[in-house]
């Protein structure tokens, strides 16, 4: 007996092990096209004639399609199945992404075919990490979510590495193409080996003892999961997630922009500069794959709330000088953004871990969708607000040449400020108790 309950113990591991690993490399492959669109937005910009704010514009808009798609997938997921969703998702994305190659013509074309990926791509990520959470209990969940999120991470900077030097050496289109194709071999991934749960699928809320949730008092209501409970946990922690989201998705999409103004500055040709800014910008978004994977295996045993704290301050104090670096040292420039590119996204998948717990297992995926859109939605506005400040202070040039950069990036320390002070006042709700460590 012991040894078949060893048996199975070890082939639940392995199972579990394999689903993460499947879904991470799925995440991706199906998230490079995020940003390939600013990895070659130089050409792009020059072939269209776009100004900043029609860059930001074409930016917003592409996030506002992930913000309307995914509050109705993460309900869909939890009638539906997550695997059907995220599989349909995967699939249209590729087929929008690649599709951009072929019809983007000029700015409405092009903010059309961005709208169209960012519906297709914002379908993916909400039902993964419930997906997901239907392998690993909350003990688990903080270093499953956090791998998954450092993928997205990876996706992310991947656009930059692949699509900026292929679009230097031969055109923007054959930059953009070889970041929408392996969107395909994703859906055939999923297709083929993604299961929805374990088989003999057992109900890990009830691990309390793992991690190490408090019995609520007697007659105590106020620390129930919601919907019973209330939602003033969920709440709280997707208003903080809010200036996470404000920081975090402006700075990935014009960090390449900035990187490649900064390097035409230092003297190098346009070429170079496309590459050399498309590659640091890579290398900095890249970064913070190992940071949101360490923070969320961190968050684990000192807690999600104070681990929110640690990464988003690390992160915004450093957007209100970054900006002013521009002209200055290339070396202390890099190093800056290394530093930001590590921390911006570092407590991410917290904000997930943390509402999966505050939530019954029924409304996951939808809460997941719920707070997925209401902080995209910051997502939306950020990257737009940073564009019309740019433009404004310099005088509506193509980005490679703007000068003023420095007031640009702290608007987005000043939204992230949101983040930690959220974490704050989390930590005072009956709720955060429910989180693993939460009230740490």
């Amino acid at each position: 007996m012991y040894s078949k309950a060893l048996g199975q113990a070890e082939r639940s591991f392995n199972d579990k092990n394999k689903t993460l690993l499947l879904m991470i490399i799925c995440m991706v492959l199906s998230y490079l096209p995020w940003y390939n669109f600013s990895a070659v937005l130089t050409y792009i910009a020059e072939e269209f004639n776009l100004s900043g704010s029609d860059t930001g514009t074409i930016l917003a808009v592409f996030q506002v399609g992930y913000v309307i798609v995914v509050v109705l997938t993460g309900r869909l997921a939890d009638l539906a199945g997550t695997k059907r969703v995220i599989l349909w998702a995967t699939l249209l994305t590729a087929v929008f992404s690649t599709s951009f190659v072929f019809l983007a013509g000029g700015f409405y074309s092009i903010l059309v075919l961005r709208l169209l990926t960012g519906l297709s791509a914002g379908a993916i990520y909400a039902p993964g990490m419930a997906l997901l959470s239907n392998w690993f209990s909350p003990a688990q969940r903080g270093k499953a979510i956090g791998a998954y999120t450092a993928a997205l991470t990876m996706a992310y900077g991947g656009g930059y590495f692949i699509a900026s030097p292929l679009a230097a050496i031969y055109d923007w289109r054959v930059g953009m193409l070889w970041t929408s194709l392996p969107v395909f071999v994703a859906v055939v991934l999923i297709w083929l080996f993604i299961k929805e749960k374990p088989e003999n699928d057992e109900e890990k809320e009830t691990d309390l003892a793992a991690v190490k949730r408090p019995e609520p008092a007697r007659g105590d209501q106020s620390v129930q999961l919601a919907p019973a409970g209330g939602y003033s946990g969920p709440a709280v922690i997707t208003a903080s997630y809010m200036g996470h989201m404000w920081e975090l998705y402006a700075f990935w999409g014009w960090i390449g922009p900035f990187l490649t103004a900064s390097f035409f500055a230092a003297g190098y040709p346009q070429t170079e500069s496309v590459i050399l800014g498309g590659r640091v910008a890579a290398f900095i978004i890249l970064l913070g794959a190992p940071g949101v994977w360490i923070l969320g295996i961190v968050a684990d045993h000192i807690g999600r709330t104070r681990s929110i704290i640690i990464g988003a301050t690390c992160s915004l104090v450093a957007q209100f000088i970054f900006g002013f670096l521009y002209g200055q040292s290339l070396v202390l420039l890099i190093i800056v953004g290394l530093w930001i590119g590590f921390w911006v996204i570092s407590d991410s998948g917290i904000f997930k871990t943390g509402l999966t717990e505050m939530v019954t297992v029924d409304i996951r995926a939808t809460s997941l969708g719920v707070q997925s859109a209401i902080g995209y939605s910051m997502t939306v506005i950020a990257p737009w607000v940073f564009g019309r400040v740019l433009d404004l202070l310099n005088d509506g040039v193509n980005p490679m040449l703007a000068t003023n950069w420095g007031i640009p990036f702290i608007t987005l320390g000043l939204g992230a400020v949101i983040a930690p002070v959220g974490a704050l006042v989390l930590r005072k709700l009956p709720q955060a108790r429910l989180m693993a460590e939460g009230k740490k």
